[in-house]
């Protein structure tokens, strides 16, 4: 797979949060099969492949779009504590 920041086919803004932060992913192995694409504002990622209600702003459904004070009010998962002593892979 190769990474191509300035592919043409480039969409001009997220499906997601219609931010414009969209770059390319990867490229298929077999040149122009699929591209992926991904929003670094809402960290939605999609193939090219997919359909128009993934790929497009005006068809992406309403209830799973993200507004920018909507994404920054997302609570933070919390961290994954540490294993506790015999709790790990073989442990007793």
């Amino acid at each position: 797979m190769t990474v191509d920041d300035g592919a043409a086919d480039r969409p001009t803004a997220c499906p997601r949060c219609r931010s414009t932060t969209v770059g390319v992913q990867a490229t298929s192995p077999v040149s122009g099969v699929w591209t992926l694409f991904s929003c670094s504002t809402c960290l939605y990622t999609w193939r090219s492949t997919e359909p128009v209600e993934n790929t497009d702003p005006d068809h992406y459904p309403a209830a799973f779009r993200l507004t920018p004070e909507q994404l920054a009010a997302l609570p933070v998962a919390p961290a994954i504590p540490p294993l506790r002593a015999g709790d790990a892979p073989g442990g007793s």
